[in-house]
């Protein structure tokens, strides 16, 4: 879509000109096209074929779905009460550590016990989210916003130590949801080779995303946390008690990462400091969405899961998790005003 310019353009005659520009997402939209088009261009000549690059593509959709529920957490937070939760990727790493602490020592993993572990691990990660936002964030709701930001920093490094002391620094292992072993089954269709976890993660992620958008367009605590992203003032005025909403966010936020760990856990040895890359990686993905919107933090999401993998496959696998923060430095010199702009804030639902 495009959109007038917000100032009026005249002519010589005194006479106005309507002007046109394009909005900021299509801009993003044309830079991954013409990025994804030099990375296969620069694949072709090492010989890649169509294989390689639908190979490419569905590893790419893989951690582009994780990314999206840790973006999805992101947004949520940033929508009820304007602050950027590095924590995050602290609730990515508690979801696998802990599903993994439930399990227990025992090799013969049920189904069933598997999936009250997990259960287990999500229930208690939101209800730290909850416990940080009102022993942490809740006392300096007065404060600047940096201030606010820095407490996420904080709390992030206080969980990673604590993890650290935990479960100390070696990998673990979480098991497959179909084999519930550490080897996956896989499927092959034509060339290109799909894992059955993976399609645990998309399932995982979908199922997310509509359950998120069912609660905040048909329940009555969804629609009040979507009234506090839109004016918090004026839903205090209506009520609606902006700092439970705001509690909240950070228990679904905790949620949301929680449930991106486990699915991934099985295909990366879960680590305490497994959440600083994925966190990272969300919230670039939630910026590329203006980190207001679900569609676009989605949507930014799975097109840096395919760009980066595109890019460690026609360059070095190293250089993969480089990509990501080009991109976000890119974004932000791009748009000074970042997440914290004026074009971002008037796009609130």
């Amino acid at each position: 879509m495009v959109q007038k310019a917000a100032s009026p353009v005249l002519s010589p005659a005194g006479r106005p000109v309507a002007v046109w520009r394009a909005r900021p997402g299509w801009a993003l939209g044309v830079a991954a096209v013409l990025l994804a088009a030099a990375l296969v261009l620069t694949g072709r000549r090492h010989g890649f074929g169509v294989a390689d690059y639908a190979q490419f593509v569905v590893d790419g959709l893989q951690a582009g779905a994780i990314y999206a529920l840790v973006a999805l957490g992101f947004v949520v937070v940033y929508r009820v009460t304007a602050v950027i939760n590095f924590a995050q990727g602290a609730f990515v790493m508690l979801g696998p550590m802990l599903t993994i602490t439930f399990l227990g020592a025992s090799t013969a993993v049920t189904a069933l016990r598997l999936a009250a572990s997990a259960v287990a691990a999500v229930a208690a990660t939101g209800a730290l989210g909850v416990a940080i936002y009102r022993l942490a964030l809740h006392p300096a709701r007065g404060a600047l916003l940096l201030t606010k930001i820095m407490i996420t920093v904080g709390v992030y490094l206080v969980l990673q130590g604590l993890a650290l002391l935990a479960w100390g620094p070696r990998p673990y292992v979480l098991p497959a949801f179909a084999t519930l072993e550490m080897r996956d089954r896989a499927m092959l269709v034509g060339d290109v080779l799909i894992r059955a976890q993976s399609l645990w993660i998309w399932g995982v992620t979908a199922g997310c995303v509509v359950l998120l958008a069912l609660f905040f367009e048909r329940t009555l605590t969804g629609k009040a946390m979507r009234a506090c992203a839109v004016n918090r003032l004026a839903a205090q005025l209506a009520g609606i008690r902006v700092d439970v909403m705001a509690t909240l966010a950070f228990g679904l936020a905790a949620v949301l990462g929680a449930v991106a760990g486990i699915v991934v856990g099985p295909v990366t040895r879960p680590t305490f400091d497994m959440g600083l890359e994925v966190g990272l990686k969300g919230f670039v993905a939630a910026i590329m969405g203006g980190l207001v919107r679900f569609q676009g933090a989605i949507a930014g999401a799975l097109i840096l899961g395919v760009l980066e993998t595109l890019w460690a496959g026609v360059t070095l696998a190293g250089f993969k998790d480089l990509f990501a923060f080009v991109v976000l430095v890119v974004l932000l010199l791009a748009r000074p005003q970042g997440f914290a702009g004026a074009e971002a804030e008037a796009e609130r639902p």
